[in-house]
């Protein structure tokens, strides 16, 4: 069972004591992300992610923060979404109070010396760039600047090549003093521990970071009448077909039925998508479904790397699975079957303390009441059938379809003819 404890600056600590590990996993999640930037400074959040890791006052250099961690047999990476940004440090047991330094030392302390800041700026503008290369990360950079802009959520996480170039040191400590304190943090700590000895090493550790305000966000509420597209053209060999729709936020209590969905379409060797599309009809190599929710809105969708002779069949494939589940009520052993896939990903998953860490402190860092493994897989179970065509029939709408493709095309018209349920 995990234990929840407010230190005396706020921040929330949780605790998971796993007696038969010989590892310990130690997450930090600080409420902030990409939607919480200014348009100005966009990638902000994410660039200061990785200058968290180019020195610090205890270790000036970053070849000293990894060794620090890598010297001891330990992992440790970070990463940026658009409502919260995630630091972790994964260490044998015996070392938590190394990781723990390291962690702590990063966020209180970070040098953000001018030199590396510019050395950085490059290399993730040279990230930017590599999206624009690879065509299936171009689909989705185009499905979210389809579907949410000029809202932040259409902007790439890792902000433009206009917007990195112009981010200050002034902007970035701006930032830091403005979201990275006590109110928005969350420790989440899983492994073998005890939580009497770590609650006050950490409540030390992370002493110097002040409490201030929660910041607020621009909150979305889709006004989609119509479908949207957008076909890109590029000279690849294989066309990337991706299309959306919306649905619910993380609160929403049809959020387990949008889960099942995306199990019973794109996941795995017997789900619908790769059935129909790859074994029976022999249209695409990759196929899958996917989605998301944020604090306030989410969206599910389905992918699909093809031949472009058949890119615009597969996307009538798609939608066809789409309305059938909207139209058709689902055999009571296929919903079976996808549960027990869900609940059997969730059940091993938890074998791993980066995983049970990661599980505990994003729902605290998210605001959610906090759900134990258990009490996820009974509301999985409690779905039924009818649940999901209901939910099929709510989500899978005509006017809230967004397509991305990319691919030789010199014309859309293929694809904007198909793109109805």
């Amino acid at each position: 069972m995990h234990q929840k404890f407010i230190l005396p600056n706020n921040i929330r600590l949780i605790v998971n004591e796993l007696p038969h590990t010989r590892s310990v996993t130690t997450t930090i999640y600080v409420s902030t992300g990409a939607r919480y930037e200014a348009e100005r400074v966009s990638g902000i959040s994410h660039f200061i992610e990785h200058m968290l890791f180019k020195g610090t006052s205890k270790r000036p250099t970053a070849q000293e923060v990894a060794v620090a961690i890598e010297g001891i047999g330990g992992f440790f990476n970070a990463s940026t979404g658009h409502e919260i940004t995630n630091y972790w440090v994964k260490v044998p047991y015996q070392h938590f109070d190394i990781g723990l330094d390291v962690l702590s030392d990063m966020l209180a302390a970070p040098l953000f010396d001018p030199l590396e800041i510019e050395k950085e700026r490059r290399v993730i503008i040279q990230e930017l760039r590599e999206t624009f290369d690879t065509p299936d990360d171009l689909v989705f950079f185009d499905l979210d600047a389809l579907m949410w802009l000029p809202h932040p959520l259409g902007r790439d996480v890792a902000g433009s090549e206009e917007t990195v170039s112009a981010i200050s040191r002034e902007d970035m400590l701006s930032y830091l003093a403005q979201h990275y304190h006590a109110e928005n943090i969350v420790v989440s700590v899983a492994g073998f521990v005890q939580a009497n000895e770590i609650v006050p090493q950490i409540a030390e550790k992370f002493s110097p970071l002040r409490l201030a305000p929660r910041e607020t966000y621009a909150p979305f509420v889709s006004a989609q009448a119509d479908a949207r597209w957008n076909v890109r053209y590029k000279k690849t060999e294989q066309a990337h077909v991706a299309v959306s729709t919306w649905a619910y936020d993380r609160n929403h209590p049809d959020r387990y039925a949008v889960g099942l969905l995306n199990t019973i379409l794109g996941d795995g060797m017997s789900s619908r998508l790769f059935q129909e599309i790859r074994e029976k009809r022999g249209l695409a190599y990759a196929v899958s479904a996917f989605g998301s929710s944020l604090d306030d809105c989410g969206y599910f969708g389905s992918y699909a790397a093809v031949d472009p002779k058949t890119a615009p069949a597969t996307l009538e494939a798609i939608l066809h699975e789409w309305a059938r589940l909207a139209s058709e009520p689902i055999p009571e052993d296929e919903l079976t079957k996808a549960k027990e896939l869900v609940k059997g990903g969730i059940l091993l998953s938890m074998e791993d303390t980066h995983s049970i860490a990661a599980w505990y402190g994003r729902q605290e860092a998210a605001r959610l009441e906090i759900l134990t493994v258990d009490d996820v897989t009974a509301q999985i179970d409690r779905v039924t059938t009818d649940d999901i065509t209901r939910v099929a029939r709510d989500i899978f709408r005509n006017e809230w379809l967004n397509l991305a493709v990319v691919g030789p095309f010199k014309s859309e018209g293929k694809f904007v003819q198909r793109l109805r349920l």
